[in-house]
This record gives C-alpha cells, sequence and structure tokens, in this order.
C-alpha cells in the first residue's frame, strides 16, 4: 500500500508507517502478553485505551496521552477530539495494525498514556457524600464494570483494597467504556494502609455498610438514610473477608427471591448504587416537594 503524504496539518501529527516491526510501535506490540500487565513483574504500567469512545475519554482525562495507533478512518472520526494534543499518531493497516498488537482490533485505534497521580484517600473522601470500597476484586472485567456503574450512578470515588486488581489494566479500561478515567480512586493494598484508610473513610463521617448475604444483614435502603456512605463489596468468590465485616458499622444485604443468595458483584454493585444516589435523591425530592 502506497500512503500519500508523511503528514498532515490537523493536530496530533499524523505519521504513516506499514512496517510491522516499526520500533516507534514498540507501546503497542503483543498486548496478550503477560508483561503487558502493569501488575506483573517487567510490566510497563501503561494506560491504554482501545477504541473511539473509549480513546474520547482519555484525551479529556487527566492522563497524559503518549501515542496513538490506528486506521485512518478512526483519526478522522477523532479529529475534533484530538485537536491540540502534541502526540504522534501513526497511521497504519488493519493488517500491520493487528501484527503489531497481536490480534485483530476491531475497534481500529489504540492510544498509551502515562498514569496519573491518585489522590489520598482523605482528599478521595473529601466532599464526596457516596463512595465504594472494594476487597479482593480480582477479576479486571468486574472491576471495570463496577467503575462504569460508579460513573453512571454518582458514585465520587472509589477506595481499592487488598486483592483488587489493577483498575489501569486495559481490559478494565475497555469493560469501563473509559469511565475508570473519570472516577477518582484511591488504592491502599497493604494491611496497615487498609486499616487507615477504613478509619480516614469513618473519620470524614461515612457510615461503613458491608454488603453481605449472611445472616444478620439488614436490607440495603436502610443505609440509604445516612448522609454518608460507604458500600463495601467483596471478592467475587468469598465476598468480604471477616476483618472488612468487622470493621463495618452495618451489614446490610440486597432482598433477593427464594433460593439465590447472591449476585455477581458488578450487578450487586450498580443495585446499591442506584439505590444509594438516583432513588435517594428521588425520594429526597420527593418528600420536600
Amino acid at each position: 500500500m502506497q500512503w500519500d503524504t508523511l503528514r498532515v496539518a490537523a493536530s496530533p501529527q499524523l505519521i504513516y508507517t506499514e512496517d510491522i516491526g516499526d520500533e516507534r510501535l514498540d507501546e503497542f506490540r503483543d498486548l496478550t502478553t503477560a508483561d503487558r500487565r502493569p501488575d506483573r513483574p517487567g510490566g510497563r504500567g501503561l494506560v491504554i485505551a482501545e477504541g473511539t469512545v473509549v480513546v474520547r475519554r482519555l484525551a479529556e482525562s487527566p492522563y497524559p496521552v503518549r501515542a496513538l495507533l490506528g486506521v485512518r478512518r478512526r483519526f478522522d472520526e477523532l479529529e475534533a477530539d484530538l485537536a491540540g494534543l502534541d502526540v504522534p499518531a501513526y497511521v497504519t493497516s488493519a493488517d500491520v495494525m493487528a501484527g503489531v498488537v497481536g490480534f485483530h482490533l476491531n475497534r481500529g485505534v489504540l492510544a498509551t498514556a502515562d498514569r496519573a497521580p491518585q489522590p489520598p484517600v482523605a482528599d478521595l473522601v473529601a466532599g464526596a457524600r457516596v463512595i465504594a470500597v472494594l476487597e479482593g476484586v480480582g477479576d479486571h472485567e468486574n472491576l471495570g464494570a463496577l467503575f462504569r456503574n460508579a460513573a453512571a450512578l454518582g458514585v465520587d470515588g472509589v477506595l481499592l483494597g487488598p486483592g483488587c486488581s489493577d483498575p489501569l489494566y486495559r481490559r478494565s479500561v475497555r469493560v469501563a467504556m473509559g469511565h475508570v478515567l473519570r472516577v477518582p480512586f484511591a488504592v491502599a493494598s497493604g494491611p496497615a494502609e487498609w486499616k487507615a484508610a477504613l478509619e480516614t473513610v469513618r473519620d470524614a463521617g461515612f457510615r461503613l455498610a458491608a454488603l453481605t448475604p449472611r445472616p444478620g444483614s439488614v436490607p440495603l435502603w436502610r443505609a440509604a438514610a445516612d448522609e454518608k456512605v460507604a458500600l463495601m463489596l467483596g471478592s467475587e468468590g468469598h465476598g468480604l473477608s471477616d476483618e472488612a465485616l468487622a470493621a463495618a458499622d452495618v451489614a446490610v444485604s440486597v432482598p433477593m427471591a427464594d433460593g439465590v443468595d447472591s449476585l455477581n458483584v458488578a450487578t450487586t454493585g450498580a443495585v446499591a448504587f442506584y439505590e444509594l444516589t438516583v432513588r435517594r435523591e428521588g425520594t429526597a425530592a420527593d418528600v420536600r416537594r
């Protein structure tokens, strides 16, 4: 294939290449291998956005974009969104792109970015009313879905505790449709950090509400009466640890039909977020009227 011109006047500058081995594309290379994961040894820790929707949200986020790779049609679609970005944008064919990335990417465009500093827990909870507190959520897709639900339903931030996967891993970013890039989050991965983080949340006036199907839990809607709620959700298999449950102020559950004791963690999060944000605000508005 013969490309016409090396660069165009729009920003970012479009750079055409047909070389699968082009070293300038190494940030995008072999994305399916383990060393592309930032939470594994050798991981580079870059944020990777896939598709026009997610790339657009990355461009609007505080994460500094480094480079882009895609087919020309996708860059045409993103022209207005990328205006002003002074980064290289490598344009190639779908076949060359698949050879670099390691799989066929039907979304047609990728972007890489550096990570942005995450806020300390005290800053995360300042001014917030509802936050999600996660422990042991190790599945990247579930974590991405939780962030998407949090963004959609007005959750103010997410606190990630021990055992949680990296929300900025490529799969989580994709499943979140890029919303992980707009929801503030803080990480407290060690036992001492985790304990201190929960104390900071409580000291900020939040009631720690642990979602669990265990006997003795009260219906979730009762927690909605509190001004500030930190909703605790646990791992996909075992739920919250005994230590997390002991740290909670109240155990809550989503009432379910007989024979079913739990939901997928992302689904549970969506139901609970709705109860604590949209429904609570709607009920308050009804009372005010």
